[in-house]
């Protein structure tokens, strides 16, 4: 078997906003189970693999206890249509980053949660790792 990604797990603002933009980005992304314990959480995704989301904690004070804070520079989503994607996210209103990547092998589209978090939604356009795994010069 092949090493691959199971899950992320990020803290974020807003649980509920967060589930509305990964779900109009990718529709088939469901909500696999959410709970509470010290803060809101919920694994969303698909049966083979999913994002795990928490809410930040509110606090008076500083705590340097890991999953606390919100952060991470961004998740990559393999899609089958970026400019589908794209489109939906633009209709809701999300906020696009400028950086985008469009090549022969591959498309790259960036966008931004209501919590700032960014997400990369790739679409691949070759099945040979070695066209996917090119970078220019």
């Amino acid at each position: 078997m092949s090493a691959y990604v199971e899950h992320a797990n990020i803290t974020v603002a807003d649980l509920d906003q967060a589930i509305v933009f990964l779900q109009t980005a990718v529709p088939e992304f469901t909500v696999r189970h959410q709970g509470q314990n010290r803060y809101r959480w919920c694994h969303i995704g698909t049966e083979h693999s999913y994002i795990a989301l928490q809410e930040v904690v509110e606090r008076t004070e500083p705590d340097r206890t890991p999953y606390v804070d919100v952060g991470i520079n961004h998740i990559g989503i393999v899609v089958d249509d970026s400019h589908a994607v794209e489109q939906r996210l633009l209709a809701a209103g999300y906020r696009a980053n400028e950086l985008s990547e469009d090549s022969a092998y591959r498309r790259r589209v960036y966008f931004f949660d209501p919590s700032g978090t960014e997400w990369e939604f790739i679409e691949y356009f070759s099945a040979d790792p070695a066209q996917r795994n090119h970078y220019p010069e």
